[in-house]
Parts: structure tokens; C-alpha cells; sequence
């Protein structure tokens, strides 16, 4: 075991040195930025585009039937995972994350040039789904590769503050689609931007992807293979049968099961409740302008990414667990509040939501109730500033237990497993568990009449979570990634 230890410790000391860390840092976060605005860009614009490709009559039922299908591409990331986890642990980090790149690239490419419902009908909801599976599988391999290829490239005592950068391309993806699509819209007419023709404005976000898998691509193909997967491999250690190893070993099954539901899993709803449920709630239950919601969303990101950094930094000292924990439980506590904020703060009034039939197909449709019946579309303008302070405060809650995950999900694996045992909780907990909470929210506002209903499933997760991680999650900021090199160590 000596003699292992040494034989990875002496070169390991060679590589780790600044400068090739922030190459490593900045090709990995390239390439991730791009996958995540590829993914994004779909739910960024669920509400101008999801008329499109369903049938006409219902805007209500045409959202909630897109975000479902934007769901779609969160329920199949476990599988992308499990699939791109194995080659990743077979043949390289470098080698999967190339090919979850070119994948995603198309897949989004391809919505760009797609037929709406009014030119193909029922074949273009169809061919979306099938995109929308295409890039959840794209980005099942690609976040694993990404966190790991830069985890076993950073001293051990750094990882947390190195890999949070990692973390923060996320938020980034979802800050690019956003500021793209701002652009557009106040660069062209609504009518421009969201027609059902192929000039239409929205198409040119999904094309723009094109060239940035291109540049990302070039990067990408520079990349050497991390050197923790070169040694296992060269030394025979590298696992076989990856999903055997990963899943049929109970106690790396059991890592992975605490992994889930003792972090990820709140750690998703956490994220999704920050970012794209306080987006898609601004513009559909309080009917603020879909450019200003933008707005104070992005502006939100764009204070909370330093909080990142902070808090990756901080679980190098600290830990990881204490950090997370954290996160969680001030979402439970703080999420009520903050929601009753911001409906005060949209300034139209609005107090519940119910549905009236749709005069031309009489399918229901959402319509706000106000406090004194005001119509809302001629309540006074939103208090921006206070809403981007209630944004920013789901934010750094969405630091807290974004930034350390990498991290942790990195040292709770052992080399030789490790791309695909993280994959499959992460995607779990943010595909499943946090993808499906904008859909489950809407749902539960749409089924009760309660604009405060949405909010019961992410706090139940969040608390789920914090109890199973303060009794079970283990604490792994001192495990060095670079001795673990036998079995079962």
C-alpha cells in the first residue's frame, strides 16, 4: 500500500500547480457553461414558445404540457448517467465529456430549425420530447465528468474552493440564456421574436449553440486525461464492470443511497426553487413581464456568484456537510416568507388563483384573483429591487449547497467508480428531485388555488434532507483523493 501511495504522490505533486489548474478549470467550465445553456435556453423560454409546439387554445395547458416535456430531459439524466458514468470510468474523463458535448450541441442545435405544431402537428411536441431526451442524456455524463476531471486535478486541501467554480457554471448557463434572450427581445418586435415561422427570433438562441460547441469542442480536444485515471489505469486498477463495482457493492450502494437523500436530493429543489421555479412563478402566477422577471433573475445570479467561491472556500476549512446542512434548513425555514415577499413586492395584488373555462375549447385556464379585483394588467410596476433582494437570498441558499457538492460527491467515491457512483445521486437529486419542481409547483398552484402551494414540495425535500444528512451524510473535506489507490480503502 506504501508503495501505491508513493507511486501516484511524487508526480502528483508536479502537476498540481496553478497555472494547470486554471487550464483544467477553464476547459472543463467552458464546455459545462455551454451545456447548461443548451439545456436551459428550452425552460428559459417555456413561456413565449410553448404555445408553439401544442395544440392552439390553452396557453395554460400548452405551458404546463412544455414543462413537462422540459421534465422530460431531468427524468432521463440518471440514465445518461449510468451511461456516460461507465465510459467515463472505462475509457477517460476527456473521452465522455467530448462526446456529451457533441450530443447536446446537436440536440439543441436541432430545435432551432424545428417545425412548430401549426406546420407538422402532433410530430413536433413529439420530436421535442425526443430532443428534450437527447440533452438530458448529454448532460447525464457531462456534469460527473466535468466535477471529477477537475477534482483529481487540485490538492486535496484546495478541492472544494477549486471545484466550486465548477459549480457556479450552472447558474452561468442559466445567466447566458437568459442575457441572450433579453438581447433578442429588445433587439426585434414580440410579434418578431415569437412567431410561428422559421425567421422567428426564438430560434436563433438554439442556433447560437452551434458556434459555441464549436469553440468549446476546440478546447476540449487540447485536454490531457486526468492524471488519477491515467494511474489507475496504467496500473491495472481501473474498474471492469463499473455499474457491478458502483451499485451491487453494498457499501459503496450505501454511499450512493446517502448520497441522494442525504444531499443531493435537497440540494436540487433547493436550486430549482431559486432559479427557474422563482422565474417561472414570476411570470405565471404573478404575471410580472416576462423581461423584467429576466431581469431580476439575472441580476440576482450575478450577485450570488461570487457566494460560490465563499462557500467553496469555506468547506475547505469548515467542511462540507456543515455548509449543506445549512442551506437546506434555511430553505425550510425561509421559503414561506420570502414567497409572501415577493407577491407583496409584484404589487398586482394577487391572493389566489382560479380557473375559468377557455371560451373557444372550454379546458381550463389559470387566472389570477386579486385582493380588490383589480384586472391585473393594470396593476402598477413591479418593486424590482426588492424582488431581485428576494431572488438573491434563495441564491445564496442555492451557494450553500451547490458550491460543496462537487466536492464531496468526489471524496465519497473511490477512483476506480467514482465518475459513475456520483453521476447517478446528482442526477437523481437535481434531474428528478429539483428538474421536476417547476412542473410540480405550477401543478399543485393549478390543482389547489393556492399560490403558495408549490412551495410545499421543496421544503418537504429540504427537510427530508437535512434530517438524513445530519444523521447520516458523512464529513469528507479531509479525505485525500490522491492515497486512495486500494481496494475499498
Amino acid at each position: 500500500m506504501e508503495a501505491a501511495e508513493k507511486a501516484i504522490s511524487t508526480p502528483t505533486e508536479s502537476e498540481v500547480s496553478t497555472s494547470k489548474i486554471w487550464q483544467v478549470i477553464g476547459a472543463s467550465s467552458a464546455g459545462t457553461v455551454i451545456e447548461w445553456y443548451d439545456f436551459y435556453i428550452f425552460g428559459s423560454l417555456a413561456t413565449i414558445i410553448s404555445p408553439l409546439f401544442y395544440p392552439p387554445g390553452n396557453d395554460t395547458f400548452a405551458l404546463i404540457a412544455y414543462l413537462s416535456t422540459f421534465a422530460v430531459g431531468f427524468i432521463v439524466r440518471p440514465f445518461g448517467a449510468l451511461f456516460f458514468g461507465r465510459i467515463g470510468d472505462l475509457v477517460g474523463r476527456k473521452y465522455a465529456f467530448l462526446v456529451t458535448l457533441l450530443l447536446m450541441g446537436g440536440a439543441t442545435a436541432a430545435v432551432g430549425f424545428l417545425p412548430t405544431y401549426s406546420q407538422i402537428g402532433i410530430f413536433a411536441p413529439i420530436l421535442l420530447i425526443f430532443i428534450r431526451i437527447l440533452q438530458g442524456l448529454a448532460l447525464g455524463g457531462e456534469y460527473g465528468g466535468a466535477a471529477v476531471y477537475v477534482a483529481e486535478h487540485v490538492p486535496d486541501n484546495r478541492r472544494g474552493f477549486y471545484t466550486s467554480i465548477i459549480q457556479i457554471t450552472a447558474s452561468l448557463g442559466l445567466l447566458i440564456s437568459l442575457a441572450v434572450i433579453i438581447w433578442l427581445q429588445n433587439s426585434m418586435s414580440a410579434e418578431a421574436f415569437a412567431a410561428d415561422s422559421f425567421t422567428a427570433g426564438w430560434r436563433i438562441p438554439f442556433i447560437i449553440s452551434i458556434f459555441l460547441v464549436g469553440m468549446s469542442l476546440y478546447i476540449r480536444l487540447k485536454m490531457k486525461e486526468s492524471p488519477i485515471f491515467q494511474h489507475i489505469k496504467s496500473s491495472g486498477m481501473a474498474s471492469t464492470q463499473p455499474l457491478v463495482d458502483a451499485f451491487v457493492n453494498p457499501e459503496n450502494r450505501r454511499r450512493v443511497l446517502i448520497s441522494l437523500f442525504g444531499a443531493t436530493a435537497g440540494q436540487g429543489v433547493v436550486w430549482y426553487t431559486g432559479q427557474f421555479y422563482a422565474l417561472f412563478y414570476m411570470q405565471t402566477i404573478l404575471k410580472i413581464e416576462r423581461i423584467t422577471a429576466s431581469y431580476i433573475i439575472a441580476v440576482g445570479i450575478v450577485l450570488a456568484i461570487p457566494f460560490f467561491i465563499l462557500f467553496g472556500w469555506l468547506s475547505d476549512k469548515i467542511g462540507r456537510k456543515k455548509i449543506m446542512m445549512a442551506g437546506c434548513l434555511l430553505a425550510v425555514i425561509f421559503y414561506y416568507p420570502i414567497y409572501k415577499g415577493m407577491v407583496h413586492y409584484a404589487g398586482n395584488g394577487v391572493a389566489a388563483i382560479h380557473a375559468t373555462p377557455d371560451p373557444i375549447t372550454k379546458e381550463p385556464k389559470l387566472s389570477p384573483v386579486t385582493i380588490n379585483e383589480t384586472p391585473v394588467t393594470n396593476a402598477p410596476a413591479p418593486n424590482a429591487p426588492m424582488l431581485v433582494l428576494l431572488i438573491f437570498i434563495q441564491l445564496i441558499f442555492v451557494t450553500m449547497v451547490y458550491a460543496p457538492i462537487a466536492a464531496y460527491l468526489v471524496e465519497a467515491f473511490p477512483a476506480k467508480v467514482r465518475y459513475t457512483s456520483l453521476s447517478l445521486p446528482y442526477h437523481i437529486g437535481n434531474g428528478v428531485f429539483g428538474g421536476l419542481l417547476p412542473t410540480i409547483g405550477l401543478l399543485a398552484c393549478a390543482w389547489t388555488g393556492n399560490i403558495y402551494a408549490g412551495l410545499v414540495y421543496p421544503i418537504a425535500i429540504a427537510a427530508i434532507t437535512f434530517v438524513i444528512g445530519m444523521l447520516y451524510l458523512p464529513e469528507t473535506h479531509n479525505h485525500k483523493i490522491w492515497e486512495e489507490f486500494t481496494e475499498n480503502k
